[in-house]
């Protein structure tokens, strides 16, 4: 049996909702080991993809594979025990409190008439320490900020402690110093632990910056993808974003920096 380089995978998906079809034919690989960036306009299928990837969707055709099976042929746990999402707007399940929500994250780990343990204990203080919710633990969720809330659920992803994980759009009601906060969290957990990852991210210069891979889509199709430095241009800007711009080096990450031209373009 030959080695699965990709663990999670798409193969010629068509995605929609209903009628709208965002993407046909669509085949896509998440590498192992990388921090993966799915980048691209709104609209261009990112959040569907991701959310497909995770069996959160089905597709209309074609077929997602974990470690080299279909994933509809898992049951759920297995799959949360092995790929977990946070999901875009999602909704707190009733009047919980931080530390509830987060401790909803080691279900998929825990057998059937098994009591709370010292290992869902530990995994959950962890999870809400890295994420600086320790001090809400006992608020109740719907009494959060945007921001507070979005760090919670981070938290709960975290403590599922799966070896891919998936974020659509995790910075969004982060204000920049929980941006800079999560990202770097997130690059220690692919850099130090091993942990795949894939986020949908609208900073390019935030992408460019933390992740190893990216994935640029438009219009359902994937244009470009690879690491940064290697397929980051103003030529690649232009043609999914319609953006001028120029392309110069991150003074500190050295990494690509992407300055729009816009008005001050001579």
């Amino acid at each position: 049996m030959s080695e699965i380089q990709h663990r999670l995978r798409g193969e010629r998906l068509t995605l929609g909702y209903g009628k709208k079809i965002v993407a046909r034919e669509l085949s896509v690989a998440i590498p192992d080991g990388h921090f993966t960036a799915i980048i691209g306009p709104n609209g261009c299928g990112k959040s569907t993809l991701l959310r497909t990837l995770s069996r959160l969707m089905t597709p209309e055709q074609g077929h997602v594979y974990l470690d080299g099976e279909q994933i509809q042929r898992f049951a759920n746990k297995e799959v949360a025990r092995r790929v977990g999402l946070l999901a875009q707007n999602a909704t707190t399940p009733g009047d919980i409190t931080v530390q509830e929500l987060v401790a909803r994250g080691r279900y998929p780990h825990q057998p059937l008439f098994t009591r709370w343990r010292k290992e869902d204990e530990e995994a959950v203080t962890r999870a809400m320490r890295a994420t600086g919710v320790e001090e809400l633990a006992t608020q109740s969720v719907d009494t959060l900020s945007g921001g507070q809330r979005q760090r919670a659920w981070i938290a709960m992803v975290l403590a599922q402690e799966t070896a891919i994980m998936l974020l659509d759009e995790p910075t969004t009601w982060l204000d920049i110093s929980y941006q800079i906060d999560l990202l770097e969290l997130l690059s220690t957990l692919n850099r130090d632990q091993g942990y795949t990852l894939a986020a949908v991210l609208h900073d390019l210069n935030q992408a460019c910056r933390y992740a190893t891979h990216l994935i640029a889509l438009k219009e359902g199709r994937i244009v470009a993808q690879g690491a940064p430095k290697e397929i980051v241009t103003a030529e690649l800007i232009e043609a999914v974003y319609g953006l001028r711009c120029t392309i110069i080096d991150d003074p500190v990450a050295h990494t690509p920096l992407v300055v729009p031209l816009g008005k001050y373009a001579g």
